[in-house]
């Protein structure tokens, strides 16, 4: 049965994404067009894709368990660990925020688009050129009291350890007298199996894993749980080394992820796995 159920639950959910995903551009022409204020207009961006995301996660079987949630209204520059698109709309769905992503994005097809209209901070990660002008925006916008969210790992990664943080965009949230509010995310259930070798490239984007092969696994599973635990916040100033807050941080996610289980039977049998 679940063969066939299987295909038509991915059908079915890339209707809904679809779906989903033009509501958002049309609501983001709309609120370009029409709203004026800068300010504003990033608000009503980070409402439009709280509200997406939320109905993402709700409709497409990812069910999100937070632990030590921070107040509500309080800005912050939000830093976790990144595994895929999952983390994403887990992340989306519990507060209005901007999320902090590459330039390269804005340039995918497709996806460049949907996170223009999400009021997307976009960094040149190929390049330190504009670093300094990219850093003021981020500070801008947590001026400005929103929650912005950065992946310091500048990258998604395979499940196996937490990847080394980038340093200088971290910096902004001292610039802006806020609170880096960090956390972890782990998967803990995918279908009612643990994390492991034989799952992982159904919930995890990287590497060179085509994005619609990576979503299409991802809309093929009947659930995931997925939890995002909120750790002490880090007051930072401009005199702290950024080495020592980034190797801080990282220290304390680290700590509390729990990585994809190298279990023998993936070792052993790895094409079977789909490694």
């Amino acid at each position: 049965m679940e063969i066939i159920l299987r295909p038509l639950r991915i059908i079915f959910r890339f209707l809904l994404f679809s779906s989903y995903a033009a509501i958002h551009t049309i609501r983001g022409f709309k609120i370009n067009a029409f709203v004026k204020d800068p300010i504003e207009r990033k608000r009503q961006f980070s409402r439009s894709i709280h509200q997406i995301t939320s109905l993402c996660c709700k409709t497409l079987g990812i069910r999100v368990f937070v632990i030590n949630p921070p107040p509500q209204g309080a800005p912050g520059l939000i830093v976790g660990n990144h595994l895929g698109f999952i983390d994403i709309l887990a992340s989306g769905s519990l507060r209005p925020l901007l999320f902090v992503t590459s330039l390269e994005m804005r340039q995918t097809p497709v996806l460049g688009l949907l996170t223009e209209m999400a009021g997307c901070i976009y960094v040149e990660r190929r390049s330190r050129m504009g670093i300094q002008q990219e850093l003021q925006q981020i500070i801008n916008s947590l001026k400005e009291g929103f929650n912005v969210c950065l992946y310091p790992e500048a990258t998604s990664h395979n499940g196996e350890h937490v990847l080394p943080f980038k340093r200088t965009l971290m910096t902004a949230a001292a610039y802006a007298g806020v609170p880096i509010l960090p956390y972890v995310f782990n998967f803990k259930s995918i279908e009612g199996e643990d994390f492991t070798l034989k799952n992982r490239d159904h919930v995890c984007w990287y590497g060179d894993i085509p994005f619609v092969v990576a979503m299409v696994k991802a809309l093929s599973l009947k659930y995931v749980d997925v939890e995002i635990k909120f750790l002490e916040p880090v007051h930072t100033t401009l005199e702290m080394e950024r080495a020592e807050v980034a190797n801080k941080l990282h220290q304390m996610i680290s700590e509390k992820f729990v990585p994809v289980k190298m279990t023998t039977e993936s070792v052993l049998c790895p094409q079977a796995e789909g490694v």
